[in-house]
């Protein structure tokens, strides 16, 4: 990618988009790099940002335009558990806003755009074990529901228009960077910090619920990986499965244990347990390691030292 390009996150105050924007402000710079969100950052950072909701087409238009975006990074979204408290206000801020990116795409000539699909997009009918590429997708959330119709919507829009559009389907995705978001996996990040500052956590999952996972340095490098890999890598056009680590809450508590000895974890499930049931619990992702080269670096012993290391700079 020319260093002149400009890139435009959406979501650039939400977990990931936090980190993504840091990265690719490092390796673009910074000038290069336009973070949006409908919120001011919490915390004062060096480069462009301007409030963008991306319901507001004109104003998307308007922000790429201005810059002359040449890439997109759609973030903005209502995740899971959240998305359970206002289904159709999910909906059309996860669908809308995606059809505004791609057209506000389409109107200022970008070269590519990233859209993040998760396991969510699967549902209980799905294989739970090595959950296929192509597996078989009917999700129960409209988190889900608005991924899986995202993605068909991007293989028609590179199919009828020619957009460059990429996508990897997000496990949990865990980092010291920002706190829990409002999704079913962010126990394990709430986890560590409750334990480092009380000592115990009480789980809204079940002790046996196994979910895929991966680390937010492996999430982070995958996108990277996956929007500098030449065009013709891609023989994907929906979303790739991507996989890091999966374990239970009762494993990473027990990795917990290894470095706080005293610390503790108790069970009270909520309505979260049924979002998890219907996921996978591994995820296989032959398919983005045969076409640009993905490989996870970290495991549950590794994330679980770097968080506590991290965390305990800050806690």
């Amino acid at each position: 990618m020319d260093s002149d390009t400009r890139i435009l996150i959406t979501g650039a105050n939400g977990q990931i988009g936090t980190v993504l924007t840091q990265r690719l402000r490092q390796k673009y710079g910074t000038q290069n790099v336009i973070a949006t969100d409908i919120r001011p950052p919490q915390k004062e950072f060096e480069g462009p940002f301007e409030l963008l909701d991306v319901l507001d087409a004109q104003r998307f238009e308007q922000v790429a335009g201005d810059y002359g975006v040449r890439q997109i990074y759609h973030l903005a979204a209502i995740l899971s558990a959240k998305g359970e408290e206002q289904p159709l206000r999910t909906w059309e801020i996860n669908m809308r806003g995606l059809f505004h990116a791609f057209e506000a795409g389409l109107k200022v000539g970008i070269d590519r755009m990233f859209f993040p699909s998760s396991i969510a997009a699967f549902g209980p009918d799905s294989p739970k074990v090595e959950t296929p590429q192509k597996a078989y997708r009917a999700p129960l959330t409209v988190y889900g529901i608005s991924k899986t119709a995202g993605e068909n919507w991007m293989k028609y829009y590179h199919q009828r228009y020619g957009l460059d559009l990429r996508s990897v389907r997000y496990p949990g995705i865990i980092g010291y960077q920002s706190m829990p978001g409002g999704g079913t996996t962010d126990y394990a990040i709430d986890i560590f910090h409750q334990a480092l500052q009380k000592g115990s956590y009480t789980c809204f999952l079940k002790a046996d619920t196994r979910l895929p996972m991966m680390y937010m340095d492996d999430a982070i490098r995958a996108t990277l990986e996956l929007m500098e890999a030449p065009a013709e890598a891609i023989r994907i056009r929906t979303s790739y499965n991507i996989a890091g680590v999966n374990f239970t809450p009762a494993e990473l508590a027990a990795e917990i244990q290894k470095h706080l000895p005293d610390f503790t974890i108790h069970y009270e499930p909520d309505f979260r347990q049924q979002i998890a049931e219907g996921w996978p619990q591994s995820i296989d992702d032959s398919a983005a390691r045969r076409d640009w080269g993905w490989q996870a670096e970290y495991d549950l012993a590794k994330m679980t030292e770097d968080m506590l290391q991290h965390l305990a700079l800050t806690c």
